[in-house]
């Protein structure tokens, strides 16, 4: 049954994207619309948006709309566009008092503001277009909020009766909390009080928190995480609060889009490549390790990384693997990404200590990412926790071994690869230790030259099937098991 979906996100791939929320809320919204489903997908529109790429339209009747949050007078447009290679409409909220700012997120101290906003503004927008959204579905702490506005000050619009909130905890690190002083910025009004006491009595309002008390179901980006986060080694804080919702927490790995994602017909390369034609793999390898200029010999294993260099993503254990490994064993490494400096820094060193061994790429690059896929051999992902990941994912699809922690995401996707029953997709290790990641790339290169054996993994690897035309249809379930339930009471 085609359904109505209000979907809210801070940002979506390919219009502003800094993880992989992004990537989820482009391609959710597009294969749900493929679907059949009414979905209206909203998102801010930032000062980084390249409008020469975009054709946008303002639509008339969300011109210049006034937005009163307390002592903040705002008014904000709505201008819609077709997501690139889609034909799913996005709105974008033209807000540039809050939008127009150097980088998508920020420190400054309305940090929180600008994602409220966001939130009241597709709520009016909803109301303004006549639209019954059957699901609104919000997606981190940016709009977390909206399922505590749907109960308190928009309860009044039966528009909104019947509608079921979903949260989608994307990263839990990552929670927004913003001191309870700037609480009247909710706009929230009288129903400021059902603001969780916990935080407020400590000064604090922690958005995050907020939704997962009051959604009617909280969804995560895999099994295994929703698993992990109702611990507290993973929970952040929030482990007995996510126990407490347990019976309404669900776990839907992430899709992958192969549209975007698949060396037969990746735009992005000059050849292309099935896992029957694994000479041009090796091509692309040479074209690859000549570009960034490391010895391009085809028996030298090649690392990739491409990565948010941030402690999530496990560096603290390469800090003394790498370089050990680097100085035993014969392999390169080609890095892209930016985040910490001490990162950074660390693989630039490496870059200059090793110039033909290992080039290091600071920033993203969407063209150079795919690059990395499809010429490397083996991907490193040693996260220290991973909701779910896609690069491994894309790696196995590109047939470039993923060697990854078990944790998350990771843990769903990648099997250990058993040289005697030639069964698994990848290398995977337990323990966050040097020793555990050392172990790893060590198991993985002593396969490489095994030749059947290594074909036999890549082939492995390359017969996974992780698209979004699978994983939609577990979204649409839920929603339907959402409409079937009643509504959450609340905290």
């Amino acid at each position: 049954m085609p359904l109505r979906i209000c979907f809210i996100a801070s940002e979506v791939t390919p219009l502003a994207k800094t993880g992989g929320l992004a990537d989820v809320a482009g391609a959710l919204a597009k294969y749900l619309h493929a679907a059949g489903h009414d979905i209206r997908l909203f998102m801010p529109l930032y000062g980084q948006v390249d409008r020469s790429k975009l054709e946008m339209w303002p639509v008339a009747f969300l011109q210049d709309v006034p937005l009163r949050l307390r002592a903040h007078a705002l008014r904000f447009s709505v201008h819609t566009a077709r997501l690139p290679g889609a034909t799913t409409m996005i709105y974008l909220i033209d807000c540039p008092q809050l939008f127009e700012r150097p980088t998508i997120y920020s420190n400054a101290p309305d940090e929180h503001l600008r994602f409220i906003a966001l939130t009241h503004a597709a709520l009016l927008c909803c109301q303004r277009m006549g639209f019954t959204p059957q699901i609104l579905h919000c997606n981190d702490w940016h709009t977390a909020l909206a399922p505590l506005l749907l109960k308190t000050i928009f309860a009044w619009d039966k528009l909104f009766r019947d509608t079921r909130s979903l949260l989608t905890l994307h990263n839990l690190g990552y929670q927004g909390i913003f001191g309870a002083a700037h609480a009247v910025d909710t706009g929230l009004e009288a129903a400021l009080a059902q603001l969780d006491y916990a935080e407020t009595s400590k000064g604090l309002v922690n958005p995050l928190k907020e939704g997962i008390l009051h959604a009617d179901h909280i969804s995560t980006v895999s099994p295994t995480y929703a698993r992990e986060i109702q611990t507290p080694e993973y929970g952040w804080s929030l482990d007995g609060v996510l126990r407490g919702r347990a019976g309404d927490l669900s776990g839907i790995l992430n899709g992958v889009d192969y549209e975007d994602w698949d060396p037969r017909h990746d735009r992005f390369l000059p050849k292309h490549y099935g896992a029957n034609q694994l000479g041009i793999k090796s091509q692309l390898k040479q074209m690859l390790q000549e570009r960034l200029g490391l010895q391009a010999e085809e028996q030298i294993p090649l690392i990739g990384m491409v990565s948010r260099m941030t402690l999530q993503k496990g560096f603290d254990l390469l800090f003394d693997a790498l370089p050990a490994l680097l100085e035993a064993r014969e392999f390169s490494l080609a890095v892209l990404g930016n985040g910490d400096a001490r990162y950074e820094d660390f693989f630039a060193e490496l870059a200059h200590r090793w110039p033909h061994r290992v080039a290091f790429h600071r920033g993203y690059s969407d063209e150079l990412s795919h690059w990395i896929e499809a010429g490397s051999d083996l991907f490193l992902m040693p996260s220290l926790y991973e909701p779910c990941g896609l690069n491994q994912m894309y790696s196995l699809r590109y047939g470039t071994v993923p060697i990854v922690r078990r944790t998350g995401g990771l843990a769903d996707s990648v099997q250990h690869f058993d040289p005697t029953t030639r069964a698994g997709t990848g290398i995977v290790f337990n323990d966050y230790n040097d020793e555990g990641v050392s172990w790893a790339i060590n198991t993985a290169l002593d396969l490489y030259p095994q030749k059947a054996l290594w074909r036999r993994l890549v082939q492995n690897a390359m017969a996974q099937d992780f698209s979004w035309k699978r994983q939609v249809g577990e979204y649409e379930a839920l929603y339907e098991r959402m409409l079937a339930a009643p509504r959450h009471a609340g905290a």
